[in-house]
């Protein structure tokens, strides 16, 4: 049975959420308006121009360049900042979409360094399409162990209950190279393959005290499964298979995406076992005025599966290390951890403004994760959250929003600044 459907903290709580989705619907299906005829788009930058802005834009026919800033603070970082520089672009083809390719360089005071770049580009009239995502981290990250019951059921809870009191913070240098070319067969559709290498080095298991019997999770799965809890590799190959009917994947207004991709880990190095590694990925954009078509119901959900053999604690799948690290608001990154993760997400996307310039949402997210060593198997219990956003719109051409989005989950909540749709 699903746990957290006897809780009448988050039943309360849905049923606001669930009256407020109605409530808008409903004034969206009374009020169907096309706008575009009524009022020209207008972008925040229109409005405010000025050189010691929050974010540099840069104007260039048939792209787009933005930098927005990183500031922050989590237990796991403590204070960050740094800036994110996202280029849209498109080929001189009418036929043409649009491409993505970000760049973020974060530095937190326990000086670490978080490197990431991405890319989801298509070439050659949409027939090629590449999706990368490269990382350098020198960092650090509680981990909580495994399964989605590391949070028990609010009923269950004791006084005082905070997920502070289960976290296990581990300092490690994370390099990845994760690299898939994909060739269009089909209209829209996609086949081809990757390169994937992890790397984990210099780690360091803060609470770990072997001689007092002081155990961890990472070092206790790291012994059970035969591997160095010190360093460790994952290194593979993958076959993608992608569709994508999307108009826009910097923000989409209709069609939807799917990607599978099936992993093969060999032995190649030293603490390395084979294994096997399913994902699975849906997302849908559907509009819910025929009027206007900012409206907008939005489906995202995934699975990871480890389908074969065992891997490290750290390439488990996990909330949060999705390609953008988006999935999972309102809980921290890494959080729900285990073999096999499902998770999925549901967007109401409304305008507030006449001219496109600002636009909001209202959300809902599940995660279950699941733990053979403890016979915990997916669906058996699973975390919930809930959040509204805000949406600016800072480029007409490539529809590019700043997104701002707060979230609450069990025990846990989020704020969330952003370039781009959250999917």
């Amino acid at each position: 049975m699903v746990k957290f459907l006897k809780n009448n903290y988050f039943q309360n709580k849905f049923k606001i959420f669930g009256l407020f989705f109605l409530i808008q619907f409903s004034l969206n299906a009374q009020n169907e308006i096309d706008s575009s005829k009524i009022c020209p788009p207008k972008t925040i930058l229109e409005i405010f121009k000025k050189k010691d802005s929050v974010y540099v834009v840069k104007p260039i026919k048939n792209s787009f360049f933005l930098i927005i800033p990183a500031i922050g603070s989590q237990p796991a970082t403590g204070f960050f900042y740094g800036a994110v520089a996202q280029y849209t672009f498109k080929g001189k083809e009418k036929t043409d979409k649009y491409s993505i390719a970000n760049v973020g360089i974060t530095y937190t005071t326990k000086k670490q360094w978080l490197i990431n770049v991405k890319n989801n580009i298509l070439l050659k009239n949409n027939n090629i399409f590449l999706s990368g995502d490269y990382r350098l981290y020198i960092f650090s990250q509680p981990n909580y162990g495994l399964g989605t019951n590391i949070i028990p059921p609010r009923r269950e809870q004791q006084d005082g209950f905070s997920i502070d009191s289960i976290a296990q913070p581990m300092d490690y240098n994370y390099l990845k190279f994760h690299q898939s070319v994909s060739f269009q067969v089909r209209p829209n559709f996609y086949v081809g393959g990757g390169i994937n290498i992890d790397w984990y080095s210099s780690i360091v298991d803060e609470n770990l005290d072997v001689p007092n019997g002081n155990l961890t999770y990472h070092y206790d799965y790291s012994q059970k499964y035969g591997f160095n809890d010190k360093e460790y590799f994952l290194n593979g190959m993958s076959l993608n298979l992608v569709y994508d009917s999307r108009d826009n994947q910097v923000n989409a207004s209709h069609g939807w995406f799917a990607n599978i991709n099936y992993r093969f880990n060999p032995v190649l190095f030293d603490n390395q076992d084979v294994s096997n590694v399913l994902y699975a990925e849906y997302r849908n954009f559907i509009p819910v005025s025929q009027k206007d078509k900012r409206y907008i119901l939005a489906l995202w959900t995934y699975g990871q599966f480890v389908t074969k053999g065992k891997v490290p604690y750290l390439n488990l799948p996990a909330i949060g290390w999705d390609q953008r690290s988006r999935s999972g608001e309102g809980y921290t990154q890494g959080l729900f951890r285990g073999t096999n993760l499902v998770y999925a997400a549901t967007e109401f996307r409304f305008p507030i403004t006449c001219n496109q310039m600002l636009s909001g949402t209202v959300f809902t997210n599940f995660v279950t994760t699941s733990n053979p060593d403890t016979d915990t198997k997916l669906f058996q219990y699973i975390q919930p959250a809930f959040g509204f956003g805000l949406r600016v719109l800072i480029d007409k051409a490539t529809r590019t929003n700043l997104i701002m989005d707060y979230a609450w989950g069990n025990n846990s909540k989020g704020f969330y600044l952003n370039a781009g749709e959250t999917f």
